[in-house]
């Protein structure tokens, strides 16, 4: 009989390669795919389907200002031109975890700002994105 394993992933299980580049400060990772969806209706006041339209891919990386900064020499000063794939690989074979890597295409970044308030001990970016699609455990 094969075993249950109950363990989930934490957070020192992730990583993220963003243009070739392992983002050794990543902080955050979100990611989302929508479909367009709606109620069709015909004859009656009901519903006949449910109708689907676009797929959308989204989400967004936060990381420290030095990585950010790693992206931004890559696009010649700014993120908003570069054009991308990403890795999110989840688990740590060494404590037992199986690897997951989501692969996120052409990725292009939708804005950038910065932003440092007093008494803070580092810059975090939060970097938002849009994507051609996200393809699960590649």
């Amino acid at each position: 009989m094969a075993g249950f394993d109950s363990r989930d992933y934490e957070w020192g299980d992730i990583t993220l390669i963003a243009g070739g580049h392992d983002v050794l400060s990543v902080r955050g990772v979100k990611h989302a795919a929508k479909a367009e969806k709606e109620p069709v209706y015909g004859k009656g006041r009901k519903p006949l389907y449910i109708g689907t339209g676009n797929f959308s891919y989204e989400g967004s990386f936060t990381m420290l200002k030095k990585d950010y900064d790693v992206l931004c020499d890559a696009g010649n000063g700014s993120i908003l031109g570069l054009v991308m794939d990403a890795l999110v690989g989840y688990g740590n074979p060494s404590t037992g975890n199986a690897n997951r890597t989501n692969r996120i295409v052409s990725l292009q970044f939708t804005e950038e700002n910065e932003e440092m308030k007093q008494g803070d001990k580092f810059q975090e970016m939060e970097l938002s994105w849009i994507a051609i699609d996200i393809l699960k455990n590649v």
